[in-house]
């Protein structure tokens, strides 16, 4: 990934205004975190203000990671049940997690060229990889980016929590409503369905369900 790229105008001038009032901040394009072989990749909408993009690393120091690190700790797919910082010595077995659209945006809403511009970083990340088998998606902005890379309809394939979607034959997307603070807190997306995601990842990758 293009660490350095400025193809959407208004997020690079939106990074660079967010750099001058928080200089210790990255204020880039955040790249992909985990394992480079892993055979879950997990895509979420993009980075939070003060989350991804002061940190550098997807989902981390933000309310949206605080159940999804737990998940992936429960489910042993890390060593740590939260992300704080770079510095942390968290680690990721088997997974792989990433935005739909890498630079913060305003308000949280990228916009529909926004998201197709970044969608080529997207496609290189699973098309490239040779492990990769189950795609989960953190919302429908993520379930529509997964679909475009594969010039998939959206209309064949609507965004659900709990759906499960075969793809080129290769690829399985599951996808859930994304574990945002809004979310979780409105009970729009509790714990117990959170896992019920990942026991079915489990089921899909042939892995043992040691969470109860």
């Amino acid at each position: 990934m293009a660490i350095s790229c400025t193809r959407c105008s208004r997020l690079t001038t939106f990074l660079s205004e967010t750099k001058e009032e928080y200089p210790d901040y990255f204020c880039q394009p955040v790249p992909p975190f985990g394992d480079n072989d892993a055979q879950l990749l997990i895509v979420g909408l993009a980075p939070g203000m003060h989350g991804a993009n002061r940190s550098g690393r997807p989902f981390t120091g933000d309310y949206a990671g605080i159940l999804l690190y737990q998940a992936l700790y429960d489910f042993k797919y890390s060593n740590h049940p939260e992300s704080i910082d770079i510095t942390d010595g968290l680690f990721l077995d088997n997974v792989r997690i990433t935005n739909a659209v890498k630079c913060l945006p305003p308000q949280n809403k990228p916009l529909p060229i926004e998201i197709k511009n970044c969608n080529t970083f997207l496609s290189h990340e699973i098309l490239t990889s040779n492990s990769l088998k189950v795609i989960l998606a953190l919302g429908k902005i993520a379930h529509d980016a997964v679909l475009a890379v594969f010039n998939e309809k959206k209309s064949l394939f609507p965004f659900k929590h709990g759906s499960v979607y075969r793809l080129k034959d290769k690829y399985t997307l599951i996808s859930s409503y994304h574990c945002s603070r809004y979310n979780t807190q409105t009970n729009r997306l509790t714990k117990d369905m959170f896992y019920s995601i990942f026991k079915e990842i489990n089921l899909l990758l042939d892995r043992p369900n040691e969470y109860k």
